[in-house]
């Protein structure tokens, strides 16, 4: 089986010196990294969780169209918090991005991201060929 492997469009600015790929398809499975709001010049976009998952589902179907996938062929998602206290934050932006797709998704709250500013990350696992 063949790997390919992209960084993200625009790049983060760890995937160079932490030696990772934002998208990494193998035959049908597509998996897009861990994606947060944060924008090619170190901006984190959004005050809010709602607004951070807004940009991030942005970004993640961004990612998906490069290799020929949609969100309607995400499979899994999984959102990292810093506060679950504001899920349902998440969760809207969640259900507004996927509608009746409706992925499995797992929600966890952690102790802090690679950047203070950022509230919210997401990773997709999508299959291609499927709708």
């Amino acid at each position: 089986m063949s790997f390919l492997r992209f960084g993200g469009d625009p790049p983060s600015p760890w995937e160079e010196p932490y030696g990772f790929s934002r998208v990494v398809q193998a035959g049908a499975l597509v998996v897009v990294g861990g994606t947060t709001s944060v924008d090619p010049y170190g901006v984190v976009v959004g005050a809010t969780p709602y607004e951070q998952a807004v940009e991030i589902f942005r970004k993640l179907e961004h990612e998906l169209g490069r290799v020929g996938a949609s969100l309607s062929q995400v499979v899994q998602t999984r959102a990292y918090v810093t506060d679950i206290s504001r899920s349902d934050e998440v969760g809207r932006a969640h259900g507004e991005a996927f509608g009746a797709a409706r992925p499995a998704m797992t929600m966890v709250e952690v102790s802090a991201l690679i950047d203070p500013r950022m509230l919210v990350e997401v990773e997709v696992l999508a299959v291609v060929g499927e709708d």
